[in-house]
């Protein structure tokens, strides 16, 4: 397959574009380099022409591609017809949306919307602390792992146990703890009388592409079962949406969790978060106790719709799990012998290259050769391709990958 892009350079449109932002946007994205302008599938091209392939997805938000045609004619339906109203009223995409959720993920599960995964994950702590209040019992403590990310407000941020996402932000929410992942003798350790809920990423994607072992999650299941009803949360943020070749990442295990959170893919590229909770917990929101004004409105929740009917068509995940396990076995044949290769791992479309030296290098000569990846932690190269991608695309990626290596 043919380079698909160039380096950067000091003149052109998005040069301009970057000394523009620079003097109207705050500056905490960092020097960010490509203007992005156009995207059609797997392809996205900047503002000076160059066309890259785009294996990050968005952050893992662009799961049917770049304006994928069932999303933009949904879209377009939508907002023609209704954009927004409050949730003073029902809307009718926000029932189809939940309806396909609920009957996709647990039996008895109800569904809130918002706007992003950190805002579900917001919902989800709030709601863990309710129920047990509606209880009469003072339990307000919420375990989550080392190495987890769970967002940027200020309850998430605290839930993230990676400290330098929480430096400089205190004093933090009260009431969390950390412990390793992948470690129930550690968790249950921790576990006291005050535990309301143990928050776990089925795979820490932005601590490393870390996955955990087989059974673990049953184990974590059956130790809050164990203490008295734990409530267990699962934050599907970035494993959800059909990303490891299921609907939800938990379905590859025996468990059902009692609140699950998901956002990034779910609406195709807008902005949605969504969290899934079991009735007679959900319960625990009532009337005036939570809300989002723009959550669940019509226009991203026709783009959800849209988005899980492609998602649920037969065989579409399916072939994503497949995919992703030629994926891996592609790079472990292709890159796995190199010396500045530490690991690879992953699941579905999420994978991850432990290397030695700093992961943004590899980035950027990716990006050199049109085409884009991320990093996750502080070793990983991070590879989010969209779920549409064909073994083509991933032949490229590997083969570029075995070229950088060469020339380090």
């Amino acid at each position: 397959m043919e380079e698909l892009g160039a380096n950067s350079q000091e003149n052109g449109l998005t040069a301009a574009l970057a000394r523009r932002a620079r003097r109207c946007l705050i500056g905490n994205y960092g020097e960010r380099e490509l203007a992005l302008v156009r995207g059609d599938g797997v392809y996205v091209w900047d503002a000076d022409g160059r066309r890259y392939l785009a294996f990050l997805s968005g952050i893992a938000v662009n799961v049917l591609g770049h304006c994928p045609r069932a999303v933009v004619e949904a879209v377009s339906r939508q907002v023609r017809t209704l954009i927004h109203v409050s949730n003073l009223y029902l809307i009718v995409p926000q029932i189809e949306l939940a309806e396909l959720l609920c009957g996709h993920s647990f039996e008895g599960a109800r569904c809130f919307f918002c706007n992003s995964g950190t805002e579900a994950n917001e919902a989800a702590i709030k709601l863990v602390r309710k129920y047990w209040y509606d209880r009469g019992e003072d339990r307000f403590e919420i375990i989550s792992a080392e190495g987890s990310f769970h967002g940027r407000t200020l309850a998430s941020v605290t839930a993230t146990g990676q400290a330098k996402y929480r430096a400089g932000f205190g004093p933090l929410v009260p009431g969390f703890r950390y412990v390793p992942f992948n470690d129930v003798d550690a968790l249950a350790e921790a576990v006291t009388e005050r535990t309301a809920a143990v928050l776990l990423e089925p795979i820490q994607c932005e601590g490393g592409i870390n996955i955990p072992d087989a059974g673990y999650l049953e184990r974590v299941r059956e130790l809050c079962d164990s203490k008295g009803g734990v409530l267990l949360v699962l934050d599907e943020v970035q494993t959800g949406n059909g990303r490891t070749g299921k609907l939800f990442a938990f379905q590859h295990t025996s468990i059902t969790p009692d609140i699950v959170t998901v956002a990034k893919g779910l609406a195709g590229g807008l902005p949605i978060g969504a969290m899934i909770a079991r009735t007679e917990i959900a319960a625990s929101f009532g009337p005036g106790t939570h809300a989002a004004t723009f959550g669940g409105n019509p226009l991203v929740c026709a783009a959800g719709v849209a988005t899980l009917r492609e998602l649920l068509k037969p065989g579409f995940m399916e072939r994503v799990g497949e995919l992703g396990r030629w994926f891996l076995e592609l790079l472990r044949e292709q890159v796995g012998g190199f010396s500045e290769v530490r690991d690879i791992r992953g699941q579905g479309f999420i994978v991850g290259v432990e290397v030695r030296g700093e992961p943004g290098e590899f980035v950027r000569r990716f990006r050199e050769r049109g085409i884009l990846v991320g990093s996750a932690g502080d070793r990983v190269v991070r590879f989010l391709p969209p779920l549409t991608a064909q073994r083509e695309h991933i032949e490229a990626v590997v083969g570029a990958f075995r070229r950088i290596l060469e020339r380090c």
